[in-house]
C-alpha cells in the first residue's frame, strides 16, 4: 500500500503543475480587514492547501480605533501569514508582531507613496480606494505569497496577473468616463477618497467629518455651508458605513444633493466585490457631476 502511494506521487511529480496530495502544505492566510481580504481571495484562488480568513468582520469598516478581541487572538494563533494593508491602517500591528513572532506579516503598502497628513496627523492610509494603488497592493500580495509558499509561485503569479488585468481595465474605463468632469469639486465626510480623487483628477473641496464617528463642530458646518454656497458645489458624498447626519444638514442649508460613495471597506464575500463597488461609484459620480 505504502509503495503504491509512493509510486503514484512519483508519477504525479513528473506532470508540470501537479503536486502529490501528501506534500501539500496547509497554509492559513489571515487578512486584517475587508480590502485585504478581497485581494487575498483573488491572489490565493484555487491554490492547494491555502485557506483565507478575515480577522475583522466584513461589516466593520476601517480599523482606526480597532482593538484586538479574544476571538481575534485565536485566529492569529492559527495563522501562518498575516496580510495587512499597512500605511497605519492597522494600529495594532506592532502588538501582533510582538505577540506572534513566528507568524509572517506581509504589508501591502510597501513602495507606495503616501499622501501626507496635515500638521501632526498621520499619512492617509486609504490606499486601496485608488485603483492604481490597489493594483500595487495586489502585486505586493502576490510576491509575498510566492515567497512564503514557493511551491505554488506560478499559481500566485497567474492569479495576480488575472486580477490586476481586471483592475487595470476598470481603471482605464473610469478614467475615460470621468475625464469630462476633470477638476470638479466635491465634499466628502471621511478622508477615504484622497487617493481616488487624485487618480481621476477630481478635487476635494472639503472633508467635514475627518474621522468616523466624530461630528463636525458648528463652526466647521458653517464654514462648509458657506464654501458650498460660494463655490456652487452641487454634490455631497457620504459613505454607506457611516451616518449621513452632517451631510443631510448641509444639503438642507445649501440645496446640494447627497450621494453615496463607497470606499470598499465593507461588503460581500465575493472575489469581484471591489470591482462591483467601483463600478457603482463610477455610476454615482457620473450622475452627480
Amino acid at each position: 500500500m505504502g509503495r503504491s502511494i509512493g509510486i503514484i506521487c512519483a508519477l504525479l511529480i513528473m506532470w508540470p503543475g501537479e503536486i502529490c496530495a501528501s506534500e501539500i502544505k496547509n497554509i492559513n492566510v489571515l487578512t486584517s480587514f475587508y480590502p485585504a481580504y478581497i485581494m487575498a481571495i483573488n491572489v490565493c484562488k484555487d491554490v492547494p492547501g491555502v485557506t483565507v480568513t478575515n480577522l475583522t468582520p466584513s461589516t466593520g469598516g476601517c480599523l482606526h480605533d480597532y482593538s484586538i478581541t479574544t476571538n481575534d487572538m485565536k485566529k492569529l494563533s492559527d495563522a501562518d501569514i498575516f496580510i495587512a494593508c499597512g500605511a497605519g491602517m492597522e494600529p495594532f500591528i506592532d502588538k501582533v508582531a510582538r505577540r506572534y513572532p513566528a507568524m509572517k506579516i506581509a504589508t501591502l503598502s510597501d513602495g507606495i507613496q503616501l499622501i501626507a497628513g496635515k500638521g501632526e496627523k498621520p499619512a492617509n492610509g486609504h490606499l486601496w480606494v485608488s485603483i492604481t494603488n490597489a493594483i500595487s497592493q495586489v502585486r505586493n500580495l502576490g510576491r509575498a505569497m510566492a515567497t512564503f509558499d514557493p511551491a505554488h509561485k506560478n499559481l500566485y503569479r497567474v492569479n495576480t496577473d488575472a486580477y490586476t488585468a481586471k483592475l487595470d481595465n476598470l481603471r482605464s474605463r473610469m478614467r475615460s468616463e470621468l475625464a469630462p468632469f476633470k477638476g470638479a469639486k466635491i465634499v466628502t465626510f471621511h478622508e477615504a477618497f484622497s487617493y481616488f480623487t487624485r487618480e481621476f483628477d477630481l478635487e476635494i473641496a472639503a472633508v467635514v467629518e475627518r474621522e468616523p464617528g466624530s461630528e463636525p463642530s458648528a463652526k466647521e458646518l458653517a464654514e462648509t455651508i458657506d464654501l458650498i454656497k460660494k463655490s456652487g458645489i452641487k454634490s455631497l458624498f457620504s459613505e454607506p458605513q457611516y451616518p449621513a447626519i452632517a451631510a443631510n444638514t448641509i444639503a438642507k442649508e445649501t440645496g446640494a444633493v447627497v450621494y453615496v460613495l463607497d470606499p470598499a471597506v465593507t461588503g460581500p464575500d465575493d472575489p469581484d466585490a471591489y470591482l462591483k463597488i467601483m463600478e457603482t461609484n463610477l455610476s454615482v459620480l457620473k450622475r452627480a457631476l
